[in-house]
């Protein structure tokens, strides 16, 4: 990390509506021979984007993201060699980002500070050894942009007529251009990114442009994305072009009312000639634009295009891939994937278009097994994970509702309490590092975590009860169980303060575990005893012949895969909750805490039919019905739209959540068959266990040794064929009902087995 700096924050004397320009210029030093590299450290409060001579210094978007900023601001380093030249200009343009602009659904703005900042720091290495440093100082000016507002929620104006390069040139001067402030920072604080950073991934061009019945002019993606449309328009100089952009239509019209406040609203005032606008320092969630004020109306847009629709997400390597007979299973298989990717824009976000786009810390807490399996997920959690243990440093050891913790600045509603320590949402200190470690076998990311992990599981165990019970506080339990009213979220069926006692269980296992593998004896066993503490009483207070309190999906759902239980009450578990998921007619009944383990639970207990039957349900509620109303990423509640197309009246209403696709990791482990048998799967599990109907299914997994493949078909429903990768440096355990296991050396392997379609059923740990 880089302690010392050359270059300072500067801002701008004026604010030129929130998006300011900066540049400095100077001259290469002669007499030290050619030029070998040029590194240019950029970062800003606010986000920026750098050029040098002209040309843009990178791809990123949003530098610097998003993070703790009361004591970590990230700086990205960028290769920019092949743009220096004798003379050289560097440019800096800002936005308000995240740290001036809105956030939160109070309306709050402003909250880390009211003052754009943007840095840069150039060095050149001569041939000789010589280093030239260059950057922002009380030498560089400032100068406004095209860029007439911006916000992340709100949107963003450019016009058109007010676009002018000149001022990355060499010698640029003008009377409008004005000073700028050096601040007073000790620059502390930046420190290099450890995830990746933000970039554009791809474009998709409309399915369908035409009039609603009101006469606006609507355009349909196809696809819930985030990010914004490029515009390519001509058209009257000083016309404005306005595009607002929703995830659904709402009676035909664009279905605005679950953004709530965010106006996710772009303006492109025209020059008069060929403009193109691409609003960068926004994003939206959208597969929809209503567009007025475009030249010819629905027509011209019909026939002639213009618009297109640029997806945006942290640049994150896809790795995990799984696909089955059945299509309704791969689409919600890849609606997962897209909500991962719209969710996971610098920081785990539980939704990208509303007034909140916060990293909650639940829902990462249940979703991280998947999202280590999707993509290469490390580096962005370990960034991610930084902040929570700041956020933690500096309140008293509570893991905070959302990461990096914006709450903490705002007047909460009376059904959010001031940051506390809470069930699963805290949880994640100790969850997501686990769900990091078991993916990919790294210590260091245990080694960076475990001090954080340990002041929450030492807090949590102060707040049990003498009965040693987590049963007092604050908790979320199965927050937006499916049969609680549209505005009563928090009312489930779960018990809280039994879901809360069952996840300081978990956490507390956990964390022995990891404690174990660090090789702190002394922390296993606090940890062990607490576990051993917490099972006790949990048996002794909550369970009563077999019976756990509240007797519904969640709380046995999580027992069961948490391990909590005696032995002798596994059976009955496994049976009360296969009962319950038959009675509500195999359509889902948890939510929030139990979703993302209720499969694993019946398959767990032998009943692995009855967990298909659960996740192949296509009435409401269900995974598969928001896949048959035409859903394209995960929603937020069961019934984000209801059966008769209208859209939930709940105040929270978003169709881009990605916690409920928390079932893939089940997927991925018991249906494909590929799960680690060792962190970092140096040791595979091949365990496939076929059902529901489907005939195939293939999982792949780019590990860290290489791709590993599974491939199994039921054929004439009595053999079950199987075709397996194993990667070099590696070996598989084959593991198939009915035969003995078989350990698998790497390289290409085929089998088949005599099959029964109701073969006995094998547990895969989570």
């Amino acid at each position: 990390m880089m302690t010392s700096w050359h270059a300072r924050l500067v801002s701008s004397d004026v604010d030129f509506g929130g998006a300011p320009l900066l540049r400095g210029e100077f001259l290469l030093e002669e007499g030290h021979g050619e030029v070998l590299s040029a590194t240019l450290f950029v970062s800003a409060l606010g986000v920026v984007e750098a050029w040098v001579n002209g040309k843009k210094a990178s791809e990123d978007l949003l530098t610097p993201g998003w993070s703790a900023y009361e004591w970590r601001v990230r700086y990205a380093e960028l290769d920019v060699t092949a743009l220096v030249g004798p003379t050289t200009v560097l440019g800096l343009a800002l936005g308000n980002g995240w740290y001036r602009g809105r956030l939160t659904w109070t309306g709050a703005s402003a909250l880390y500070g009211d003052e754009l900042a943007g840095f840069a720091e150039l060095r050149v290495r001569f041939a000789d050894g010589h280093v030239q440093v260059f950057g922002t100082d009380s030498s560089w000016s400032a100068g406004a942009s095209a860029t007439t507002s911006n916000d992340l929620y709100d949107g963003q104006d450019i016009d058109a007529r007010k676009y002018d390069d000149g001022w990355l040139a060499p010698g640029f001067a003008s009377p409008e251009w004005v000073g700028v402030l050096v601040l007073d920072d000790d620059l502390s604080r930046l420190e290099p990114y450890v995830g990746p950073p933000v970039r554009k991934q791809m474009e998709l061009e409309p399915v369908r442009v035409w009039e609603s019945p009101s006469g606006r002019v609507l355009v349909d993606f196809g696809q819930n994305v985030v990010g914004w449309v490029r515009t390519e328009v001509v058209g009257q100089e000083g016309a404005v072009v306005t595009l607002r952009h929703a995830e659904v239509l709402d009676h035909g019209e664009l279905g605005t009312r679950p953004l709530r406040t965010a106006e996710a609203t772009d303006r492109f005032t025209l020059s008069g000639r060929a403009d193109v606008f691409e609003p960068s320092f926004t994003f939206h969630g959208f597969q929809y634009v209503e567009v007025a004020g475009w030249p010819g109306g629905a027509g011209a847009l019909q026939s002639h295009g213009g618009l297109t629709a640029v997806v945006v997400s942290s640049e994150l390597r896809r790795t995990g891939r799984f696909e089955t007979s059945n299509r309704l299973v791969n689409k919600l298989h890849e609606n997962t994937v897209w909500g991962m990717r719209g969710n996971f824009v610098d920081v785990p976000t539980d939704c990208p278009q509303r007034d909140e786009r916060l990293g909650w810390t639940g829902d990462i807490a249940a979703f991280a097994p998947s999202a280590c399996f999707l993509f290469d997920s490390q580096g962005f959690l370990r960034d991610w994970l930084r902040d929570l243990t700041l956020e933690q440093q500096h309140q008293d050891g509570i893991v905070p509702f959302v990461v990096p913790d914006v709450l903490k600045y705002v007047n909460h509603s009376a059904e959010l309490p001031d940051p506390v320590t809470t069930a699963l949402w805290s949880d994640a200190a100790v969850w997501v590092p686990w769900a990091l470690w078991q993916a990919y076998g790294d210590r260091r990311v245990l080694e960076e975590a475990f001090p954080s992990m340990l002041s929450h599981a030492r807090r949590l165990g102060q707040l049990l009860s003498p009965n040693g019970l987590w049963d007092t506080g604050f908790q979320f339990g199965d927050w937006l169980d499916p049969d609680a009213a549209p505005e009563q979220p928090a009312e489930a069926k779960a018990d809280r303060h039994v879901v809360a006692t069952l996840c300081a269980y978990r956490t507390a296992d956990l964390l022995a575990r990891i404690a174990q593998v660090l090789g702190d004896a002394s922390a296993a066993a606090e940890f062990g005893a607490m576990a051993d503490g917490l099972r006790a009483a949990f048996n002794e207070h909550y369970v009563q012949g077999g019976v756990v309190k509240s007797d519904c999906t969640t709380v046995y759902a999580l027992a069961i895969v948490f391990g909590i239980l005696n032995q002798a009450d596994v059976e009955f578990a496994g049976d009360r909750l296969a009962g319950l998921v038959e009675a509500a007619g195999h359509r889902i009944s948890t939510r929030f805490a139990g979703t993302p383990f209720v499969t694993d639970a019946l398959t767990a207990t032998g009943h692995l039919d009855t967990a298909y039957l659960l996740l192949l349900q296509t009435e409401c509620p269900s995974w598969l019905y928001s896949v048959t109303k035409g859903a394209t990423t995960i929603w937020e509640r069961w019934d984000s739209m209801l059966p008769d197309g209208t859209i939930n009246p709940g105040d929270m209403t978003s169709f881009n959540h990605y916690a409920l696709g928390a079932v893939v990791d089940w997927l991925h482990r018991c249906v494909g068959g590929l799960a680690p048998l060792e962190p970092g799967y140096r040791r595979i599990l091949v365990a496939p266990q076929p059902g529901g109907g489907l005939t195939w299914a293939k999982t792949t997994l780019e590990t860290l040794h290489g791709l590993v493949c599974v491939r199994w078909e039921v054929i004439r429903e009595d053999e079950l064929h199987l075709v397996l990768v194993i990667p070099a440096g590696t070996e598989a355990v084959l593991r198939v009902p009915g035969a003995a296991d078989e350990v698998l050396a790497a390289g290409a392997h085929e089998r088949r087995f005599p099959w029964k379609s109701k073969a006995s059923v094998l547990a895969v740990g989570v």
